[in-house]
């Protein structure tokens, strides 16, 4: 009975898990009124936009601001309409900053970088990773003047400049007023560095801008698909920051969320494996932030996942602006984020939570990282799963003892359950005076449950978070990070995909075997209105073949190992290191012994005994 308990708590995580997902693509689902609205909303974008792509439409509390032609016939328009700022002549353009690492393009119009591109990877199907490309972010101040207009800087024309300080490469991009008088963006690129310096001060402004309104900072970028699923890579792009101090917080990765929070160090705009950060040493006063889910579901056209939004006040001082901040573009790599120590950006990695999250960061991260460095990465999974089973068959043999132990009581148990089968009270009590007088607890087979949990949930995170496993191969799977493929359907079916992946089917294969191990045991004592031992057996491989084929291949390959592993731990307890007969032997010398109840087991015999006293009161009347 107790291994009962234990398998139906493991089981019911993977039923809360697959339940979990089934409610996400519920709430994913758009109205008919959402998807007219983004139709709209990209038809009109689409006609507004001089630069070609599908531009972000600033978001709702920002006035809208008037799109000015960008062809040079149109510059004495746009310097009359712009006022203050028709000192610049710059037209459309681009420049280009890059190192070994990252390759970016700033344009003139806004001063913003419009694309951002990683050198060392590519995606799935070998292109390019793109942070920013074709639109899909936007960058923009909004300016308060003194005549009481509201200027936008994705609208302004900005000079560049390029100069180089030492190796680093050092971009000026400025909106002028006057001569002396100007509005600057300076990015600085150094060698191998995914981080760039961004610095925005003004000059000469102090008569054109309102003193008392701060300038409006608006973020806003949508997540280009990295992965074979779009699903599954939606499931961790999430918007992630760091706030009051050490406080990580994020919002909602399986649909739509806002929030409002005050001194923000950073925010991380992930997309799964990539991430784009802005920092800053001296914290954003307030920040609003925003996250719009794009995903309905599985398909091969859908290329955006999420849409997020950071909106943040920037003060004045003396009439002028002047702020320090960092952009990162790059991998959502630990080894990488971790060189950026002082602005702490590895928190930005989804570890977990408490407990789980420190045991994947400190533990299993370097562990792992020692084992790879010379051991293929398919090896290091199995090598490392073997190491923590290891080191987890106490509790294995904690677990099984307490099987042994029931199973021995088993004949005695049914005796209770004949005798007493019209009186299910009585049925309790006679049962509980049994365990106390073996020394036995029906509790004891939740412990190693919950002791395996921290464990089971830290690695559920890491594989599919590891950016150390992305596109590492073994076997038949191309990329440890996503599913593997055996075979490609000519149809998707619904929760299990248009795929069929052969790591989950042996993960699932390996779990039969073991709740047919356990639960073999358990349907052997099982008292009445207990669960379906029987029908638990079925369901659990067959949640893991449906939930885990879209899933990381290198979690499917622990979890296969690891069933293997357990497997071979629980036969030889059960068959060299347990012996029955003197579990027998020694339950029934406890029974002799003389044994005090507990606190807990004396409350539990009154309360029955007076349930008991009660229903004979009630019969009697």
């Amino acid at each position: 009975m107790e291994e009962k308990k234990l398998d139906v708590n493991a089981i019911i995580g993977f039923v809360l898990i697959f339940g979990i997902l089934l409610f996400w693509f519920y709430l994913n689902q758009p109205t008919p009124e959402e998807l007219e609205a983004q139709k709209q909303a990209t038809e009109q974008a689409a006609e507004a936009s001089p630069e070609g792509g599908e531009p972000l439409q600033p978001l709702n509390r920002i006035p809208e601001p008037v799109s000015y032609p960008g062809d040079s016939l149109a510059q004495a328009a746009y310097a009359t309409q712009v006022g203050a700022f028709a000192y610049t002549t710059a037209q459309e353009g681009v420049t280009r900053l890059e190192n070994d690492l990252l390759y970016l393009e700033v344009s003139n119009r806004g001063g913003q970088i419009i694309e951002a591109r990683m050198k060392q990877f590519v995606t799935y199907d070998s292109v390019p990773v793109y942070l920013v490309k074709d639109g899909n972010a936007l960058f923009n101040l909004q300016l308060a003047m003194r005549d009481n207009r509201l200027l936008q800087t994705r609208d302004l024309y900005f000079e560049p400049s390029m100069t180089m300080e030492g190796e680093n490469q050092v971009l000026s991009m400025r909106a002028k007023a006057g001569p002396d008088s100007y509005l600057e963006y300076r990015y600085t690129l150094k060698p191998g560095e995914y981080l760039l310096d961004f610095d925005v001060r003004s000059q000469g402004l102090s008569t054109i801008l309102n003193p008392a309104q701060s300038a409006l900072l608006d973020w806003q970028l949508r997540g280009i698909r990295h992965n074979k699923s779009v699903v599954y890579g939606n499931r961790y792009t999430r918007l992630t920051y760091r706030h009051e101090g050490d406080d990580i917080s994020k919002l909602s990765e399986g649909g739509d969320d806002e929030d409002t929070e005050s001194e923000v160090r950073w925010i991380s705009f992930r997309q799964h494996f990539f991430s784009s950060i802005l920092a800053t040493d001296e914290p954003f006063p307030t920040v609003d932030l925003s996250s719009k889910n794009l995903v309905e579901e599985e398909s091969k056209e859908v290329q955006f996942t999420k849409e997020f939004g950071a909106r943040t006040p920037l003060e004045l001082v003396g009439g002028e602006l002047s702020k320090s901040m960092y952009w990162y573009y790059g991998p959502t790599d630990v080894d990488v984020l971790e060189t950026y120590d002082d602005l702490a950006l590895a928190d930005s990695i989804p570890y977990g939570w408490g407990i789980f999250g420190w045991i994947n960061r400190y533990i299993f991260t370097p562990f792992f990282s020692f084992l790879s460095s010379f051991l293929p990465y398919g090896i290091a999974i199995v090598v490392m799963t073997i190491i923590v089973r290891i080191v987890m068959s106490p509790v294995t043999y904690k677990s099984y003892l307490s099987q042994a132990k029931m199973k021995v009581l088993k004949p005695e148990i049914t005796e209770i359950n004949e005798t007493h089968k019209d009186n299910a009270m009585k049925r309790q009590q006679e049962t509980m005076k049994l365990y106390n007088k073996a020394g036995v607890s029906p509790l004891s087979g939740c412990v190693p449950a919950l002791l395996q949990l921290p464990i089971f949930y830290a690695l559920f995170m890491f594989f599919p978070t590891s950016f150390s496993l992305r596109q590492k191969s073994f076997l038949w799977a191309d990329d440890l990070s996503s599913y593997d493929t055996i075979a490609q359907l000519p149809f998707a079916i619904p929760f299990y995909g248009d795929h069929v992946s052969l790591f989950p089917i042996l993960a699932s294969i390996a779990i039969f075997f073991y709740m047919m191990m356990t639960t073999g045991q358990t349907m052997q004592v099982q008292q009445p209105g207990m669960p379906n031992m029987k029908f638990i057996m079925y369901l659990s491989p067959l949640l893991m073949l449906f939930f885990f084929n879209n899933y990381a291949s290198g979690l499917s390959l622990y979890y296969f190992v690891s069933n293997l592993i357990t497997i071979g731990i629980m036969l030889v307890i059960k068959n060299v290191i347990l012996d029955e007969d003197k579990i027998h032997a020694q339950i029934q010398e406890q029974k002799k012994k003389p044994r005090k109840e507990n606190r807990f087991q004396r409350k539990m015999r009154e309360m029955m005994e007076e349930a008991e006293s009660q229903k004979k009161s009630g019969k009697r009347s």
